[in-house]
């Protein structure tokens, strides 16, 4: 369908960085662009009000949402459970398959970043995380990640340093290898604290000592 394809191109537009929060969403603009007519432009953007990426405003242009110190903490306050709980999950269960499966794409991340690829290193980070539901085994979680994983990207997907987060990765993969539950928890706590702050940065939040 037209309208999905649309969908999916805007939403990799947003979520990598290219349309900016509060950047306005033109029908007429993104029609033409794409090569469509308005129609499916307007059900793409209604899809994309439903995933939390765009806000709708009323007889003037939808705009890529912008996201408050406290819709980043809370989003943050549901990842953190969430992530452990698939970390956890992904540690204590893995078999053989699955984990060479993780090897790889922890591989295609450490290439693209030694590469200097920053997108292509970011995207592999997102399926590092995203591949830990093969990994847990568990049909309710998947489905929590179908609910809040696109949001999720985009607030804490990127970043500037491909190398760090690489290693990073890493070290989550050998812990998860050796079913080292109680240090999975610990690198993942430390992983997630340092996505908060970079989340932060990247939407322009200040910190609460510079804001108050």
């Amino acid at each position: 369908m037209e309208s999905a394809r649309v969908a999916r191109v805007l939403r990799d537009d947003i979520v990598t960085g290219r349309r900016k929060p509060g950047s306005k969403l033109v029908e007429r603009d993104i029609a033409a662009r794409l090569n469509v007519s308005r129609l499916p432009v307007r059900e793409a953007i209604r899809a994309l009000v439903t995933e939390g990426l765009v806000v709708s405003r009323p007889r003037t242009y939808a705009v890529v949402r912008e996201y408050t110190r406290d819709d980043v903490r809370e989003f943050a306050e549901v990842r953190g459970p969430l992530e452990t709980m698939l970390f956890t999950y992904a540690a204590e269960r893995h078999d053989e398959a699955g984990l060479a499966g993780l090897l790889r794409v922890l591989e295609r991340e450490e290439q693209a970043a030694r590469d200097g690829d920053l997108l292509a290193a970011q995207n592999a980070a997102v399926d590092f995380h995203a591949y830990m539901t093969v990994l847990a085994r568990n049909a309710v979680l998947v489905e929590l990640v179908g609910v809040f994983g696109t949001r999720l990207k985009w607030i804490f997907g990127l970043y500037e340093e491909p190398d760090t987060m690489a290693v990073s990765h890493r070290e989550l993969y050998t812990a998860i290898a050796a079913r080292d539950v109680e240090l999975v928890r610990s690198l993942v706590a430390a992983h997630l604290a340092e996505g908060f702050v970079a989340a932060e940065r990247r939407f322009g939040l200040p910190d609460e000592a510079s804001a108050g």
